[in-house]
């Protein structure tokens, strides 16, 4: 089956539609894995312009069906081919027989070297003799069974082993040497000259080194010899070894085992003579006790207060209280309680002036203006206001926590002893005020690539760290690891009975997916009532290879199993209130070096970011739809000389030549987010101390909002049960599809006790070639009952809504809707985009409600909620209960980025606050109007 060439795997369904596009015969037809019904098939078939999908099952004995409709009797067939070539004949039911089968397009060879550093696990094919494209290849006609069997035990190994370099070696031995030596071995020969060649060449970088770390063990032997002493023979012919071969390199190893077995004993013996000698006495080293958890420092910040006059501001965290003194070293004019204070609001025309509204008096509240210095020292300030108010609250679960997100390319180099500026957000870019930089965060996650540590010493490395910095011993909520990519969750103490549902996975994407140099690894949890995710990866290195890290992207986003299983139809983005993604991306700058090293030293980023692959990718929807990243103020964090953040090392000598690392922002922090949800990036930069790999460290910190189990305030039983209910008025869907099958839409919440329905679409147009306008009516589409009918509860639910084939039940596109902007007694236009597998595969607007009993409507302001901005809201209807919004979101885009106007969606309604907006760099042309995108037809106005 796996050689059939019509048979094209896990591609989507909108891929083979593509395809089939393409092709564009009646009776063209392809096979792909179903998305709906694991370990069966999706037969797709084109016809008058339209692709049919027809399912493959298996049956309890293994045998293959085309489904068909009630009735009809199901032809079964042994094998796929089978099926397929009886189908090609007329009159079996298809809409036409399988004519002209659509071939899987040969996937280019890659290397997926890294070029980046010797160090790392990158397979460097050109290095090999004869070698001419990816090791792991399918053997070669004419193979003999002994080496058959060869080639498939060094793949089965693959799997599990980190040497990707040396197998790489040793498949291109198995694939053009190996009959070689078998040969020589009949004519009684047996050296196994290909062998030991194919051995030389692999171990050229490890002579290398142990010449280096010879050297260096023989000096630190020779500091600790006694003076009568002789000296070790010196090695010059080991270094000068122009061409060294296999019993050299057993020599080395032999003496650096030697020399690593004596080395200890000879330095304890040393200094043992040493204390005798001078008859020291060792003082006894009591264990250290564990830092004391120290209360937070009472901060001060300098403002202005009116036109000129200036006052201090104290912070004391610990009491409750912020002070208000106008002169120098007097008493304080007034101290204000935390439960005093009402609301801070954020100036936005001025983004270092804030507005304290409190008490003053019974009945009456005052307001003050401050400007402060910087819009660093503002933000300080509100998180400093912002942690006394959560520390001093009587409410049992958090509303919100910080969240600290590191990624760092460790460069297969051991860390150094402190990473205290990349754990305190210390460096280059949107960092942290030093009045801030040391409070604890709630959970840390720590995502590295090319770690040499041991996953136990990592982790121990970390909370270590952590504990001399933060005096908090914090708790492993888990730890996922594929070679040398690593992750790690941290919380404190007090959050580890909060955390739940904890669940790991990884993908490999290296060479034909089977090597895990590169690829990812992910955790996702709850966090009492919300739900996060957390992706590290390691995609393919390359200035060239973007399209190769578009498919890594696709890779990850299909394969990796995180979240709630009950969700695992949905976009793997929609699955979490929260998603986090992170690593070495990889990707690049495209511009000359020298005028990108000219842009840096000016720290004229704007021009670069221009260029910078992820956002031109980004802008083009091939990955990342409708993440956010934050602002990039820092420099590129790679390549750097190891040792010294002064310089670029853009050239790497190799074998075949020179190759060009231009600088880059390889390393990102990326997230996504349910509608309407809180979330804030209050930092992101690079540090500029950490200098042993050439990739800097990278940094971000969130303030997230989360959600607890709702405990209702009136008890169940106690009177007559009223309901809460989502109606339905009208949706409307346009998708990116060829099929003209009917459809219906799934609900998911978990607000719901199980997924409800729809009926069929009422409404189907095709009024344009390769999208499909469907509509259903108020009679088909359910009226949902949440479980709990109140407000303060509904305010925090999402819905997810799927829409999928009445054949296939697979899906065309999936989303998210907020509820809280739904609530009241009339209904509420939503619109926004869907996805499905990473691609945006249409639109969907409609009308909704969610109707609240009268007396389920009280709520209570969230401790985010008294923060807001200075903008000013719409007074609600009367009739209509109001749920506090959370402050709008201050989308950080990349400096070069900020939305754009674009005409009105659907040509005829207001955008509404489910509305995902587009961005694009402003340097960049516009788009013009594109047949892939379904989302431009909409904004163009589809009758």
């Amino acid at each position: 089956m796996a050689a059939a060439s019509w048979y094209h795997r896990d591609i989507s369904r909108v891929v083979a539609e593509e395809l089939l596009a393409k092709a564009g015969r009646d009776g063209c037809f392809l096979v792909r894995d179903s998305e709906s019904v694991s370990g069966a098939y999706a037969l797709c078939l084109l016809f008058q312009r339209h692709v049919h999908t027809y399912r493959i099952l298996p049956d309890d004995e293994g045998l293959l069906s085309v489904q068909t409709i009630q009735g009809v009797q199901a032809k079964c067939f042994r094998t796929l081919p089978d099926l397929i070539s009886a189908y090609q004949q007329p009159n079996n039911g298809l809409v036409t027989p399988l004519l002209y089968p659509v071939h899987r397009a040969r996937q280019a060879d890659d290397d997926d070297s890294d070029g980046e550093d010797s160090r790392g696990s990158g397979l460097l094919v050109s290095g090999v003799p004869g070698g001419t494209g990816a090791c792991l290849s399918t053997p070669i006609a004419g193979w003999t069974p002994i080496s058959q069997q060869l080639h498939q035990r060094l793949q089965e190994q693959v799997h599990s082993s980190p040497a990707s370099d040396f197998m790489g070696f040793m498949a291109e031995y198995l694939n053009h040497h190996v009959q070689l030596d078998l040969e020589a071995l009949r004519h009684g020969h047996p050296q196994l000259r290909h062998l030991s060649t194919a051995l030389v060449t692999a171990c050229r970088a490890l002579h290398r080194r142990i010449d280096f770390t010879l050297a260096g063990l023989e000096t630190l032997a020779r500091v600790f010899d006694p003076p009568t002493s002789p000296r070790s023979p010196d090695r010059k012919q080991g270094l000068l070894t122009s061409d060294p071969d296999l019993e050299l390199l057993l020599n080395k190893i032999s003496t650096v085992n030697h020399l690593l077995s004596s080395l200890e004993k000879k330095v304890l013996k040393s200094l043992q003579e040493t204390v005798s000698r001078h008859n020291l006495v060792l003082p006894s080293v009591a264990a250290a006790s564990p830092p004391a958890a120290k209360p937070l420092a009472v901060q001060s910040f300098e403002v202005k207060v009116g036109k000129s006059q200036r006052a201090t501001l104290t912070v004391d965290v610990e009491s409750g209280t912020v002070a208000i003194t106008k002169r120098a070293g007097g008493s304080p004019e007034e101290v204000i309680p935390q439960d005093k204070i009402l609301q801070l609001i954020k100036y936005q025309s001025v983004q270092s002036k804030v507005r304290l509204v409190y008490d003053r008096e019974p009945q009456r509240s005052l307001s003050r203006d401050f400007l402060f210095p910087s819009a660093r020292k503002r933000e300080a300030f509100c998180q400093l206001l912002q942690l006394m108010k959560i520390q001093h609250s009587n409410l049992d679960e958090p509303d919100l926590i910080s969240v600290y997100v590191g990624t760092w390319n460790m460069g297969s180099t051991p860390p150094p002893r402190s990473i205290a500026s990349w754990l305190t957000s210390r460096g280059l870019g949107h960092t942290q005020d030093e009045t801030t930089a040391c409070i604890p965060h709630d959970i840390y996650v720590i995502g590295t690539q090319e770690n040499s540590l041991g996953d136990r010493e990592w982790v121990e490395f970390l909370r270590a760290s952590l504990k001399t910095l933060m005096a908090i011993d914090y708790r492993v909520v888990a730890l996922q690891c594929l070679w040398s990519i690593k992750i790690v969750v941290l919380v404190k103490p007090e959050h580890e009975r909060r955390i739940s549902h904890v669940n790991t996975s990884s993908v490999k994407t290296g060479i034909a997916n089977t090597l895990g140099n590169k690829g990812a690894v992910g955790v996702s949890f709850l966090f009492n009532g919300t739900s996060f995710g957390f992706i590290n990866c390691h995609l393919a290195s390359g200035g060239e290879k973007t399209h190769r890290r578009n498919q890594n992207y696709s890779d990850i986003l299909r394969s990796l199993v995180l979240g709630d299983k009950q969700l695992s139809a949905f976009d793997l983005t929609l699955r979490f209130t929260h998603l986090f993604w992170f690593g070495d991306l990889n990707y690049r700058l495209d511009m000359d070096v020298q005028d990108i090293l000219a842009h840096v030293t000016k720290k004229e980023f704007e021009a670069l970011l221009a260029v910078d692959q992820l956002n031109l990718e980004r802008e083009k929807n091939k990955v990342f739809l409708r993440f956010r990243e934050g602002d990039i103020s820092f420099p590129p964090t790679y390549r750097y000389e190891r040792g010294s953040r002064d310089s670029y090392m853009w050239q790497k000598f190799k074998p075949t030549g020179v190759r060009i690392n231009v600088p880059s922002w390889c390393d990102r922090i990326l997230w996504k987010s349910h509608p309407e949800t809180h979330v804030v990036c209050n930092s992101y930069g690079c540090t500029d101390d950490i200098v042993t790999s050439d990739h800097s460290p990278v940094f971000a910190t969130f303030e997230v909002g989360v959600t607890s189990q709702f405990v209702p305030k009136k008890a169940p039983g106690s009177g007559p049960e009223a309901l809460a209910c989502i109606e339905w008025e009208s949706i409307e869907v346009i998708v990116k599809t060829a099929s003209r099958s009917k459809c219906y839409i799934e609900f998911h919440s978990y607000c719901l006790e199980e997924a409800q329905r729809s009926g069929e679409n009422t409404s189907q147009s095709c009024d344009i070639p390769g999208f499909l306008r469907m509509g259903w009516s108020t009679k088909h589409l359910p009226v949902l009952n949440p479980i709990l009918p109140d407000l303060e509860y509904l305010g925090d639910q999402h819905v997810l809504l799927s829409v999928k084939g009445v054949e296939s039940c697979e899906s065309y596109g999936e989303c998210c809707i907020a509820m809280r902007s739904m609530i009241g007694s009339m209904a509420q236009q939503f619109e926004t985009f869907l996805f499905h597998r990473g691609e945006e595969t249409g639109s969907i607007r409609g009308w909704m409600k969610v109707r609240v009993p009268k007396d389920r409507r009280s709520t209570r302001e969230r401790l985010y909620e008294w923060i807001s901005f200075e903008e000013e809201d719409a007074k609600p209807a009367a009739d209509t209960p109001t749920c506090p919004r959370p402050p709008l979101q201050q989308v950080r885009y990349p400096r070069q980025a900020r939305p754009h106007h674009e005409p009105r969606p659907w040509g005829d309604a207001e955008p509404c606050p489910t509305t995902l907006c587009r961005t694009r760099p402003r340097s960049l042309p516009e788009p013009a109007a594109s047949y892939t995108n379904p989302a431009y037809f909409i904004f163009e106005g589809v009758p």
